[in-house]
C-alpha cells in the first residue's frame, strides 16, 4: 500500500490485527486515497468480536471479517471529496455520519448508502 500501514486498521485491542484486513479492500481504499489527494484517518478498520461488542456495533459488521473502515471526516468538502473517490474506484456500500465515512466490500450486503 502506498498511502497506509497495516497498523492502521488494527482493533484497538489486539495489536497487529490489521493483518487480517481482505487484499482487495485495501488495494482499492489505497487507489481511493490517491484519487482524493487528501488524506484518510482510519478510525476503524479490523474488529474482534470483543471489541466490536464493547462499542455496540452491528452483530454482522463488516468490520469483523475484514472488508470495512470508517474514515474520519469533519466537513462538507473532504466529505464530497472522499466519497466521490471512493465511489470511483467501485466502493458501492458507504455509511455517511457526521464525523466519518463507513466504507465496506462486504459481497454478502446489498449495494446502499446510509447514513447515521
Amino acid at each position: 500500500m502506498k498511502y497506509f500501514k497495516l497498523e492502521e486498521f488494527d482493533s484497538p485491542d489486539l495489536k497487529g490485527s490489521g493483518k487480517n484486513m481482505k487484499k482487495d479492500f485495501l488495494v482499492k481504499i489505497d487507489e481511493a486515497r490517491e484519487l482524493a489527494g487528501i488524506p484518510f484517518k482510519i478510525n476503524s478498520g479490523f474488529r474482534t468480536k470483543e471489541h466490536n461488542l464493547k462499542i455496540h456495533g452491528a452483530s454482522k459488521s463488516s468490520h469483523l471479517i475484514g472488508v470495512a473502515a470508517d474514515i474520519s471526516c469533519r466537513d462538507s468538502v473532504s466529505r464530497q471529496i472522499i466519497v466521490n473517490a471512493l465511489i470511483t474506484v467501485g466502493f458501492t456500500r458507504l455509511g455517511i455520519a457526521n464525523s466519518f465515512i463507513h466504507v465496506d466490500l462486504d459481497i454478502n450486503k446489498p449495494d446502499a448508502i446510509w447514513l447515521y
